[in-house]
């Protein structure tokens, strides 16, 4: 195939833009970039950077992204929060591949609307799970060794220096203002708990515990969908990550447990942590780089119109790989058999 035309990242700039585009940079040496933001100089300073990169102003209060007509893309990367949809409406309208990281389960429907009215306009990524789908896939890479799957429960420590520029601290905050419960998956049903029911301990790679409550994230939906399983849970806390206890850098850690049967039916638990001594920024770009290698097709076939999430498009143990690769490890949790 020949070589693509320009990825244009909305809010380039920003953390999750800027480790996105160094991760294509590194894996795709000779793929145009676009950095768009509101600040032009800041776009220029880092699509300098990069190298075969170039720089936009952009405003999403008009449906073209004040953008030159003429300027030609290949895929569409809203890695800030699209509020009125102009950015997926731009791709639709030139048959470009959209991916979107921050709207949350609370506010993915007028994306799910858009997408249904033109399904055949484009593809659609819907990746805002947390860290971009990135521990969707690493769960589903531990579950490969098991032939049933009974209960999972993701616990992920977000560290409180960690939480990203303006714009990830604006989605938290709209995110928390949408709904206090947590969406988890119990018996079978998709069930909202409030109150009592949504708080947990979630416990850090040290040992102690963060006070953390159940939140309602895709990664929920997407788990219990892509397993069958009946009980689904993720927890969340906001507050010193062991690595900062340390004295370290603020690190990123979610615990997976998994719980069902082995092939011939023995039971099994398998029970680790996802650890990456940078924070979530490297987590959160690769789960981003990941999806646009695959919708423009430099990995795997073509990708259809419709709307897709991560772990129907993505290889678990390939994403793991290049999560490594960033300085991602698993490490064994208390209970792992």
């Amino acid at each position: 195939m020949g070589q693509p035309e320009s990825v244009l990242i909305l809010g380039g700039t920003g953390q999750a833009g800027t480790g996105a585009a160094a991760l294509l940079r590194q894996w795709h040496p000779a793929l145009p970039l676009t950095i768009a933001g509101r600040d032009i100089d800041r776009a220029r300073r880092v699509a300098d950077g990069l190298g075969a990169a170039t720089a936009a102003a952009i405003d999403l209060r008009r449906g073209d992204l004040g953008l030159p007509a003429d300027h030609r893309y290949s895929t569409v990367v809203a890695a800030l929060w699209d509020d009125r949809l102009h950015g997926l409406r731009f791709a639709q309208r030139r048959g470009l591949p959209y991916l979107s990281i921050s709207s949350g389960l609370v506010d993915i429907a007028p994306e799910v609307v858009a997408g249904a009215q033109r399904a055949n306009a484009a593809p659609i990524l819907v990746a805002s799970h947390y860290c971009a789908g990135a521990v969707v896939l690493a769960a589903l890479h531990s579950a490969r060794q098991f032939d049933r799957i009974d209960t999972i429960r993701i616990s992920a420590v977000l560290d409180e220096l960690d939480t990203g520029g303006p714009a990830g601290i604006a989605d938290l905050r709209r995110w928390s203002t949408a709904t206090s419960a947590g969406l988890v998956r119990r018996d079978g049903v998709f069930t909202w708990v409030p109150g009592p029911d949504a708080q947990a301990a979630v416990r850090r790679t040290d040992g102690t515990d963060l006070p953390g409550r159940s939140i309602a994230v895709l990664d929920v939906t997407s788990l219990a969908l892509a397993t069958d399983a009946p009980d689904v849970r993720f927890d969340f806390a906001v507050g010193e990550s062991a690595g900062r206890r340390r004295g370290e850098p603020a690190s990123f850690e979610v615990r997976i447990d998994l719980e069902g049967a082995a092939r011939g039916g023995a039971p099994i638990r398998r029970s680790r942590y996802l650890v990456h001594p940078a924070g979530q920024r490297p987590m959160t770009a690769t789960g981003i780089a990941l999806g646009v290698e695959r919708l423009l097709g430099l990995r795997g076939e073509a990708v259809a119109p419709g709307i897709h999430t991560p772990e129907t498009l993505l290889d678990p143990a390939y994403a793991v790989e290049r999560m490594a690769e960033t300085g991602a490890y698993f490490i064994g949790a208390p209970g792992d058999s």
